[in-house]
């Protein structure tokens, strides 16, 4: 196929040159959005008077047959073509010898790009945030079934204080749901038509900016023609977002492979989202959670990938921005999949809450809770503290919890201790008595379930 631009030139461009400058094979997925573009560009030109109104009509129904056939397969983009935008326009003129040729009026392929790259990303954030309330739904329904579930509270990857598996999986909604939010932050900014803004400076046509907006779901138009060419930072936004959800399923994930290991076994995963070894019969690996984490790092690199791209050119457009749908159509879609297994993942888990609650018993993680009842005994904290210190030690020593002590054992350290000491110690009470907004209680988990829901049910 010959450049639509070749008439500057005496030459052909070299093949290996146009291969290197082609982005047809990216470019391309956004075929359909170039010719909803395209279509909105032409009702435009012809409504304004700026092209015949009959070859408006001739352009936007070839238009139409050209994508359906794209889509059906009766046409194959052709890998050897420039870009997208050259492809359609040439299959267009190829129809419409004439006509086809008045469709680029008033416009350049670098608001065409940028129309259409803003008109792609725009659906998939949308499936972004579908997502994202899919895996919150998820992790909703196990916290849901998992209210009473006690579990150690980790800091440092050791045992802290009691928690439930109900108020842990809620940390992660609260992650997600910030996620959601900052989607569709970055979609109120994406929002925005750049097309109408030309190569840099506009055009001398009277084009109707605002009527092309309409036509594609915009809810205005750039307001500076070069600005409207030549950023990108709402895919940066948008990396930034995903790069986000990414640090947070990884998060998630590190724990899962944690409680599946045979050291932990607080969780096991189902079959379906399992793998075996090649060689060793008994294992059962985590291969998703783990593929998940891996995953990660290649988001972080789509997002550097795009800021560096950006740092350091001048305005307004310059082939560099080529490079800028690669990487974030790969941050996307490596979000979008990792988002949508581990929903399922999540659900099909089946949750081991003896071997939890075991762990609670065994980790001192009442210790807060015995100092605090000296303290309300009248004992200040800090000496509460050094008593309470110092009998997990003496247990640690003999290996016994500390509900395990007899009283005149406590008493030794302390004669403030008295028979109530167990039940305000016992791993039930540690945990209802941490009604604070926010905390692990059942009254305070259950509150903050109605904040995820009420999200959920938001349209």
């Amino acid at each position: 196929m010959a450049n639509l631009w070749s008439a500057r030139f005496s030459k052909e461009l070299d093949a290996a040159v146009n291969d290197f400058n082609s982005s047809i094979k990216v470019d391309g997925l956004m075929y359909k959005e170039d010719i909803e573009g395209s279509i909105a560009h032409a009702k435009m030109l012809g409504a304004c008077g700026i092209i015949p109104a009959e070859d408006a009509e001739a352009i936007i129904g070839a238009l139409k047959d050209i994508r359906e056939e794209i889509t059906s397969g009766a046409i194959v983009i052709d890998p050897a073509a420039e870009d997208i935008h050259m492809f359609v326009e040439g299959e267009l003129t190829k129809r419409l010898p004439e006509a086809g040729k008045r469709l680029h009026t008033a416009r350049s392929r670098n608001d065409q790009v940028a129309v259409d790259a803003r008109l792609y990303l725009r659906a998939k954030t949308d499936e972004l945030i579908a997502a994202v309330k899919k895996l919150v739904e998820a992790l909703y329904e196990v916290a849901k079934k998992n209210t009473a579930t006690v579990m150690p509270g980790y800091t440092h990857l050791q045992r802290a204080q009691p928690v439930t598996l109900a108020h842990h999986l809620a940390a992660y909604c609260a992650m997600f749901m910030r996620d959601a939010s900052r989607l569709k932050d970055c979609r109120k900014r994406m929002n925005v038509s750049p097309l109408g803004s030309g190569a840099l400076a506009g055009t001398t046509y009277p084009i109707d900016r605002r009527m092309t907006a309409k036509l594609l779901g915009f809810d205005g138009v750039s307001f500076n023609s070069m600005d409207g060419v030549s950023d990108r930072d709402y895919q940066v936004e948008l990396a930034s977002a995903s790069a986000l959800i990414m640090t947070h399923l990884s998060r998630l994930s590190e724990e899962i492979i944690l409680w599946c290991s045979w050291e932990f076994r607080f969780v096991e995963l189902d079959d379906a989202y399992s793998t075996g070894s090649s060689i060793m019969p008994q294992k059962k690996n985590p291969d998703i959670a783990e593929l998940v984490r891996g995953k990660t790092g290649r988001t972080y690199g789509d997002l550097i990938t795009l800021l560096t791209m950006l740092k350091g050119i001048p305005l307004a457009y310059n082939k560099d921005m080529q490079e800028d749908k690669e990487a974030i159509f790969d941050s996307v879609e490596t979000t979008l999949a990792c988002l949508t297994l581990f929903a399922p993942m999540l659900l099909t888990m089946k949750v081991n809450a003896d071997n939890m609650s075991k762990a609670a018993l065994k980790g001192y993680i009442n210790a807060t809770d015995l100092a605090d009842y000296l303290v309300r005994k009248g004992l200040p904290f800090r000496a509460a503290y050094k008593v309470s210190g110092t009998l997990v030690a003496e247990c640690v020593k003999r290996g016994i919890a500390l509900n395990d002590l007899t009283l005149d054992e406590l008493r030794k350290e302390s004669p403030l201790f008295d028979d109530d000491v167990y039940e305000a110690i016992s791993l039930e009470t540690c945990l209802n008595k941490r009604t604070s907004e926010g905390a692990p209680s059942e009254e305070a988990v259950s509150k903050q379930l109605c904040i995820i829901k009420e999200f959920l049910d938001e349209r």
